[in-house]
């Protein structure tokens, strides 16, 4: 949770000169809350703290709860802004109708999915269709695909996150995945497991590859910032913010902040690509 400091640094000051000072005398923003995509979740977290040193009367709350998740929060009114790595379910549409919501769309960046494995194991790159396979359990072996003869562990997120979503959709094809692979709730987690195990499988944002993991590539091509800018890279999709169409004046000049040159800058230090046309 990020919390702009101006109020308690006039608090100490009075109170180092003698004086005295009511809470409510201290010059106050609105909070603006934002969730949903973990995927999304450096990008918002570094605007924040950028935005606050422009603007320290603001007040922000910043959390990763998953798009699904978000969205709902978002329709029931208990955040401003929903970060999600996929776009409206048709469900959700009816229900933020229901709820008499007008949710408004913002594209905010274009991310490639990385599948990752832990730096030891020998498999370097992998077909779409062999992936599909291992997701899917019709490949259960590293052995079949150029690996150890070792059962392939495959971890896969939670079916509230859009990256979820998206993997089912670019990966899968809409067909069920295997009911055996791992669950992570956040892209971080599942980075973690891979790191933790030599014979483990996942699929993060780029902004969470690091260094105890080692990206594979898919049909001759590794997710990095260049390739899902050139268009090269066969998992990617686009990330976004959605808002209401009546959202507060707080929250306005966060996205416009988040939307405009700064926060673009913002994009590419945290492992981001620009959306199309942004460029």
């Amino acid at each position: 949770m990020l919390k702009s400091g101006l109020a308690l640094c006039l608090l100490l000051l009075i109170s180092a000169l003698g004086g005295e000072i009511w809470a409510e005398d201290l010059p106050r923003g609105e909070t603006v809350r934002i969730s949903g995509s973990t995927t999304l979740l450096p990008i918002t977290q570094k605007a924040a703290e950028e935005f606050l040193k422009l603007h320290p009367q603001e007040d922000l709350t910043v959390s990763g709860t998953g798009s699904g998740e978000g969205l709902k929060s978002l329709i029931d009114r208990v955040v401003d802004l929903a970060g999600s790595s996929r776009d409206l379910k048709a469900a959700e549409s009816r229900r933020a109708k229901e709820h008499a919501v007008m949710l408004v769309r913002h594209t905010v960046a274009r991310d490639g999915l990385a599948v990752i494995v832990h730096p030891q194991n020998p498999v370097g790159k992998l077909t779409l269709e062999q992936l599909k396979g291992i997701y899917l359990g019709t490949i259960k072996n590293w052995s079949e695909v150029g690996g150890d003869d070792r059962v392939i562990v495959p971890i896969n997120r939670d079916s509230s996150s859009g990256t979820f979503e998206m993997w089912i959709e670019i990966v899968l094809k809409g067909q069920r995945h295997r009911p055996d692979a791992q669950v992570q709730s956040s892209s971080g987690s599942v980075a973690y497991a891979v790191a933790g195990n030599r014979y483990a499988m996942g699929y993060v944002g780029l902004g969470f590859i690091g260094s105890g993991v080692k990206v594979l590539a898919i049909d001759g091509v590794k997710a990095s910032y260049e390739a899902v800018l050139r268009g090269t890279y066969p998992i990617a999709r686009d990330l976004y913010i959605f808002s209401r169409a009546d959202s507060s004046a707080g929250a306005g000049r966060f996205l416009q902040f988040l939307l405009g040159p700064q926060g673009r800058a913002l994009l590419g230090a945290e492992g981001f690509v620009p959306p199309a046309g942004a460029l």
